[in-house]
């Protein structure tokens, strides 16, 4: 147990140093600037290119959103996230090695034995289709359901709502994409920071004001004129678990069967039934599952 809270503490430690590192020295590799960055872009692209007109620049919970960006991208990681990652991780090695075995022994391939580009496209379509069946599940399971809700709250979009969600989703999301990935080891920094920079910033195009779908390569990445779909209140009761739940990618929605884009969702309504009774601040929405078990 001391080994667990010891690594849980220099967690905590590491991350803080981490975090002061970002914000005060500049790199390629900055995830501080980079959200920065790719949020100014996408926000000049809304104000350029705006698919509803009518709707403010400075739209409905522009400001919560925008908190919850950077609450869920920085804070969450030094309050919750990294601690049980790490220490999530050291578990997972202490258990197999019980078993006489190490995630090392498991690995399926080392993708540093492959050419860059091939072992990059296939880091990042296992996470995309690792992340596709967990948000999928977040809205078939009833409990998990109750944390989505959080994002699903939203009734103007825009880039930033990107990255409204509950404190529990990541650690989900994380959990369940950390065997897959063990097979698969031997991604640096490098590789994760590409991945995640353009998984970034086709989520915040994704839930931008533009009325986008790429053309043809909608049949391969998300876009905001499917996306919008996703978070329609009033759904066919044929799905009404949800549709469109691609990430970065749209390909696996029309391989599996949950594509849905019946026609211009510019202006449907947005939400999800009941979300009139929701919290509308920070704090509510994130105690809301706690009291929400049998919604």
């Amino acid at each position: 147990m001391k080994k667990y809270l010891d690594l849980i503490a220099e967690s905590y430690s590491g991350y803080w140093n981490y975090l002061l590192d970002e914000i005060t020295r500049f790199h390629w590799e900055n995830y501080f600037y980079g959200l920065i960055l790719v949020s100014l872009i996408v926000w000049a692209l809304e104000i350029r290119f705006p698919w509803r007109k009518d709707q403010p620049i400075f739209r409905k919970d522009f400001w919560l959103d925008t908190f919850y960006m950077f609450f869920n991208f920085f804070l969450l990681n030094l309050i919750v996230l990294i601690a049980l990652s790490n220490a999530a991780s050291q578990l997972f090695e202490d258990l197999l090695s019980l078993a006489g075995l190490s995630t090392f022994s498991l690995q399926l391939f080392d993708i540093d034995d492959l050419p860059l580009g091939l072992g990059l496209l296939i880091f990042f379509l296992v996470s995309d289709f690792v992340q596709w069946n967990t948000h999928r599940l977040l809205h078939r399971v009833p409990w998990l359901w109750n944390f989505h809700k959080v994002h699903h709250s939203v009734k103007q979009m825009g880039f930033a709502a990107h990255l409204r969600y509950h404190w529990m989703e990541p650690v989900i999301y994380k959990s369940l994409l950390y065997i897959p990935i063990a097979l698969i080891g031997g991604f640096d920094a490098r590789d994760v920071a590409i991945v995640h920079f353009s998984t970034l910033a086709v989520g915040h195009l994704n839930h931008a004001n533009l009325g986008w779908d790429y053309g043809v390569l909608k049949y391969v990445f998300n876009n905001p004129k499917m996306h919008i779909w996703h978070h329609a209140k009033k759904l066919p009761a044929d799905v009404k678990y949800g549709v469109n739940f691609g990430l970065t990618l749209s390909c696996w929605d029309y391989l599996f069967g949950t594509d849905h884009i019946p026609y211009d969702g510019r202006d449907i309504e947005l939400g999800f039934p009941g979300d009139e009774n929701f919290p509308e601040d920070f704090l509510h929405q994130e105690m809301y599952p706690l009291g929400s078990s049998k919604n």
